[in-house]
């Protein structure tokens, strides 16, 4: 729809280019992905503010700032394979198959993974693989990866993410609290057993939505 399009193209002018994201290739695919077709239909009119939406059993899709400046720090190329820890509704892994050649997205909860599939599919990212399992572990048989994301943040990187990644492959983790100021880090591969941390600075998660206001 004419409105979604001029609504994502404010998005990015307002909320993401002129807070550090300025990679084309990023911006043009935050542009490009119709968020509203990954939020729950009566949140449709907010899927272009800068803000978490809910989504199912609980969880909340991502504001897109946070998706966007993710996915610059990975410095995804177009021949990169990619892992998504943390699928949610897929938005991420939308905006992930425009940046990627290939994309394998994890979610643990099973619901959000069918929705994520099934949004995903409809789509036609043909590009993008579905999996329900522990993300935590990452997912070996597609190892090793360009990049991996974490979109869930925690306390620390999780070994087997950094095991699964090729050599020069970057990982992209919020550390922190779910919610309020996190770090962002950044951890590229070296060597076999070599990997450097990079503290890309502080982030902050936006509050959820609230139905009216």
């Amino acid at each position: 729809m004419a409105e979604f399009t001029f609504l994502r193209d404010r998005m990015v002018a307002e909320h993401i280019e002129p807070r550090g994201v300025t990679d084309p290739r990023v911006l043009e695919a935050m542009r490009r992905v119709p968020r509203e077709r990954f939020v729950d239909p009566d949140y449709a009119g907010y899927a272009y503010e800068d803000r978490p939406l809910p989504v199912a059993e609980g969880h909340t899709i991502p504001q897109p700032f946070i998706v966007a400046l993710m996915a610059q720090a990975a410095k995804i190329s177009p021949t990169d394979r990619v892992l998504e820890i943390g699928s949610g509704s897929g938005y991420g892994a939308a905006v992930l198959s425009e940046l990627a050649a290939r994309v394998w997205s994890i979610e643990r909860h099973p619901k959000l993974a069918r929705i994520a599939g099934s949004r995903i599919a409809e789509l036609g990212r043909a590009n993008v693989t579905v999996l329900r399992a522990d993300g935590a572990n990452g997912w070996a048989p597609a190892a090793p990866f360009d990049a991996i994301i974490v979109t869930g943040g925690g306390e620390a990187v999780p070994r087997p993410l950094k095991e699964q990644l090729s050599i020069g492959g970057r990982l992209v983790m919020a550390i922190g609290p779910r919610e309020g100021v996190q770090r962002l880090l950044k951890v590229t591969r070296t060597g076999p057993a070599e990997w450097v941390e990079e503290d890309l600075g502080g982030v902050e998660r936006a509050p959820m939505a609230q139905e009216g206001g």
